[in-house]
């Protein structure tokens, strides 16, 4: 079967900022630099996006473009006869079925308060209302369920119509209108009175709370964000990688991914922060941020109901691009795997994608009771912390091991791929970086999840899950290593 290829470069370049520009940009971002001091913490964490984002992230559209095909089977085409780098495969098959098994439903909540937006319902409403309305969403198992479904089938009805056709028109629709609407809204918070200082705050760095709040914790913070930012490590990029030509080189594409979703963090940033400061708001107000801090700014801000509008739909187009994205690798996986028709394969998947969100869904009402990390947990915390901590930096060790050992694809052949066509060269005297320091990077930052995870929950648990983490890791060294007699 012929492999379908983007009809530009922009389709390829949108497409893939589309996946790597979701709820974490607009969402996790701007209350981290709110919780780490600001603008000190944005530039360790631009920092980090050069030295840990762009080399996996081309690592990884190298596997794609070299072997042809997704994580499925991309690295059985390039391994080595005798080796067993294809088991790490599955992290990113596990991966994406289980990220879109949470983020389906945080997506259905974007779409629902756009809609919520649309119809007024939170001018003039009170604080204690903006709350209550987020708790009664949670609550109620229909509401959770149509949206979350409503937002399987317009994915895969996208990706129904192919690469060009379908995904390319719409991400190049959705990422245009996203960054326009971006714009919009942060010239309008910026001049709202009293953003003044929330600007400030956001662009002047503050070494001193910096050091008052930790210098290890903040650039920890900085580290992990750069790295989990970019959607890397289940294949969610390999698989565009694999439907381009060999034109441009892939370093250059990738610092212009990265640059893209940098600008996007950036700008909601500015959308969040200033208002924040304008209406007397904790800008660290964590994940509620979204459906309870802003819906209240909105809901004293003149014009509310079409600027609230508005930014819903701005979030709700960040998500459904990343959902797309990564529903077309999963569509991938059976045309690679099976041999499968695009058509068979959207059926199939959108079917079994809606069941298994099913769970994250009921954890929040009929389930809640079911609290599998801890008290106050749910299972789209469980869900988070298995794709976040566990198979994005496995999946991404994986990937530059392979692209580093001799065992493996090895360097030269990734230099050569990285660099092949027009643009920005991978320096060759990165390899010594790339090959141990890198790697030793995303040890730290997996075992530190762990760490930070579970270090207060008493010693038996932090044992058993420390022992655990290690277990995962091992497994994808040994299969990285161990050859077949």
């Amino acid at each position: 079967m012929k492999r379908e290829k983007f009809a530009s470069r922009m389709g390829f370049i949108l497409v893939s900022a589309g996946c790597a520009i979701g709820i974490g940009n607009v969402w996790k971002f701007p209350y981290m630099c709110g919780e780490f001091g600001g603008a000190a913490f944005i530039m360790i964490y631009l920092m980090f996006l050069l030295i840990l984002g762009i080399p996996v992230l081309t690592c990884e559209f190298a596997i794609g473009r070299g072997s042809g095909y997704s994580i499925a089977a991309g690295f059985e085409k390039l391994e080595p006869k005798g080796t067993y780098w294809h088991v790490t495969k599955w992290i990113g098959i596990v991966g994406s079925y289980l990220l879109m098994m949470f983020y389906t439903t945080v997506g259905g909540w974007m779409m629902y308060y756009c809609y919520r937006s649309i119809r007024g319902e939170f001018v003039g409403a009170s604080p204690d209302t903006v709350s209550a309305g987020f708790s009664e969403m949670l609550g109620s198992p229909s509401v959770m369920v149509f949206w979350t479904v409503l937002i399987c089938v317009l994915g895969f009805a996208v990706c129904q119509s192919g690469i060009r056709r379908g995904i390319e028109r719409v991400s190049k629709f959705m990422m245009s209108a996203l960054l326009l609407i971006m714009l919009v809204l942060a010239i309008h918070s910026v001049f709202l009175e009293g953003a003044g200082e929330g600007v400030r705050f956001y662009l002047v760095p503050d070494f001193k709370k910096m050091a008052e709040i930790g210098m290890g914790n903040v650039i920890f913070g900085a580290m992990s964000q750069a790295f989990f930012t970019l959607s890397i490590g289940i294949g969610a990029m390999m698989i565009f990688g694999s439907y381009i030509g060999k034109e441009r080189s892939l370093t250059g594409e990738a610092v212009h991914i990265t640059a893209l979703d940098t600008f996007v963090a950036l700008m909601a940033g500015f959308i969040i922060i200033p208002s924040c400061f304008a209406f007397g708001i904790e800008p660290g107000a964590g994940p509620s941020l979204i459906f309870i801090t802003i819906p209240n700014i909105f809901a004293q801000m003149q014009g509310g109901r079409f600027w609230g509008a508005l930014f819903f739909l701005f979030l709700t187009f960040a998500a459904f691009t990343t959902v797309v994205a990564v529903f077309e690798n999963i569509i991938s996986f059976d045309i690679d795997l099976f041999g499968w028709s695009r058509n068979k394969s959207v059926l199939v998947s959108l079917i079994l994608i809606s069941l298994l969100s099913m769970p994250c869904v009921l954890g929040f009402n009929l389930l809640a009771d079911f609290a599998p990390l801890g008290a106050g947990t749910n299972i789209m915390d469980l869900e988070d912390f298995i794709v976040s901590n566990n198979l994005l930096p496995l999946g991404s060790l994986g990937y530059v091991l392979f692209c580093t050992r001799k065992n493996g694809w090895g360097w030269a052949h990734f230099l050569a791929e990285a660099n092949t066509g027009d643009g920005i060269r991978f320096p060759e005297w990165l390899k010594g970086y790339i090959s141990y320091i890198l790697p030793l990077i995303i040890i730290v930052i997996y075992l530190k999840g762990y760490y930070d995870k579970f270090a207060g929950q008493g010693t038996l648990l932090f044992t058993v899950w420390m022992t655990i983490a290690v277990l995962f890791l091992g497994f994808v060294l040994l299969g990285a290593v161990v050859r077949k007699k």
